[in-house]
């Protein structure tokens, strides 16, 4: 412990982080320099400052990384279509490595030997966070206080705060949270509480960002998204920044009963999981691209995608963004997304998105001439169908002559 004079915590300025703060300088005897991220979860992060102010911090960094987010993180991810055990959009796992780059990038500039973050010893952001700081700085430090510590309870948290006349906000005061949550631009997790039952039915109070389908509106929405090498780059013709672009399909989504999953997942740690996310605008991004590859990607190459993406989903899950399988497979999807260019339109009714057209002046791959069910005026020798199913057929046939053989 002596070998720290100084760290880095990971701070929201909620219950957790505050005793990590004070415990910190406590046990550690150093200085602490506090980090908070905006990223889109749509909270004032001021009050932070004031906290860590209150609390004897000199060096405060709140950072504004909402466009990095969807820019760098986001959309690399989405175009792979990314979803992880077939339904988690990776909300979570996605937002870890870019705030490990930055403690890692803050510890630097400070001089800080390590790191510290409030991820529990059950979770898997304790991995993400760890592993994205290793891989980026072999020689950092990091603290994780909920292996260390004997506060093992909300109750030991408030005692701790009294104790050291910590103020806590009246929202951590009060009566216990019914659920751990997180959010970003991308989506907004709920764990714990009644969802610590598999068996039982989220209450409707929980969801924030989306109306139930059922209290969707009867009339349909209509959105479209320009396409450009693989990440969209306009909103029905206007052109807008990826953290616009996610922002306001959240809405256009939430308001159209959008994005709404529940699921038992497996922790990289071992243990299942349930978790409840909204994800509206993902929820669209997905569809959307993945119709805008139908059109513009050659078939060999999108299957391959296919193949690979639950190996880049697993691997961002468990925290290895920043290792080189993730970035070589990276480079591969980049490289497909070279002419996934176009428009795709969409239709958003009570809960589902339905794709309704999609277009690509100069990169569709689909031919009318050729498909067509009427004459096509010779595009396409229907006869060539004949070798190509008996060259495809002769394994089969040999197959059968030996299973028939005595």
């Amino acid at each position: 412990m002596s070998e720290i004079t100084k760290v880095v915590l990971a701070y929201s300025g909620g219950l957790d982080t505050s005793v990590i703060l004070r415990w910190l300088q406590e046990t550690y005897r150093c200085e602490v320099v506090t980090y908070t991220a905006d990223l889109g979860q749509g909270e004032e992060l001021e009050p932070a400052r004031a906290k860590a102010e209150s609390m004897g911090i000199k060096e405060i960094y709140i950072d504004d990384v909402r466009e990095e987010f969807v820019r760098d993180f986001v959309f690399p991810m989405f175009r792979c279509n990314t979803l992880y055990e077939g339904e988690y959009l990776l909300g979570t796992s996605i937002a870890r490595p870019l705030i490990a780059k930055r403690l890692v990038e803050v510890a630097a500039e400070t001089g800080a030997e390590a790191m510290a973050h409030g991820a529990t010893g059950k979770g898997n952001d304790q991995v993400r966070f760890e592993l994205g700081a290793y891989a980026l700085d072999p020689a950092i430090k990091v603290i994780a206080p909920w292996r260390e510590w004997d506060l093992n309870s909300r109750e030991a948290l408030m005692a701790f705060c009294q104790k050291h006349q910590i103020q806590v906000d009246q929202k951590h005061s009060g009566e216990k949270s019914p659920y751990s949550m997180d959010a970003n631009l991308l989506h907004i997790s709920y764990e714990g509480g009644v969802l610590e039952d598999p068996s039982q039915e989220p209450e409707s109070s929980m969801w924030l960002w989306s109306v139930s389908p059922e209290e969707a509106p009867e009339t349909p929405s209509y959105v479209e998204l320009t396409y450009r090498h693989g990440d969209p780059v306009a909103v029905d013709g206007q052109p807008k920044s990826p953290a616009e672009i996610l922002a306001g399909l959240n809405d256009l989504g939430g308001r159209n009963g959008i994005g709404r999953v529940d699921i038992i997942e497996n922790r990289y740690v071992g243990m299942k999981a349930r978790g409840c996310y909204e994800t509206p605008g993902g929820t669209i991004l997905l569809k959307a691209h993945r119709a805008m590859e139908s059109l513009t990607l050659d078939r060999e190459l999108g299957h391959l995608k296919d193949e690979l993406m639950p190996r880049y989903a697993k691997l961002i899950y468990n925290g290895y963004w920043w290792s080189p399988e993730r970035h070589a497979l990276q480079a591969l999807i980049d490289a497909s997304q070279t002419q996934v260019n176009g428009v795709v339109r969409l239709k958003l009714y009570k809960g589902n998105v339905t794709v309704v057209g999609r277009w690509s002046e100069a990169d569709s791959l689909y031919d009318g001439n050729i498909v067509t069910f009427e004459d096509d005026a010779g595009a396409y020798d229907q006869k060539d169908a004949e070798g190509f199913i008996k060259l495809n057929a002769l394994r089969l046939k040999m197959e059968s002559r030996r299973r028939e053989s005595p």
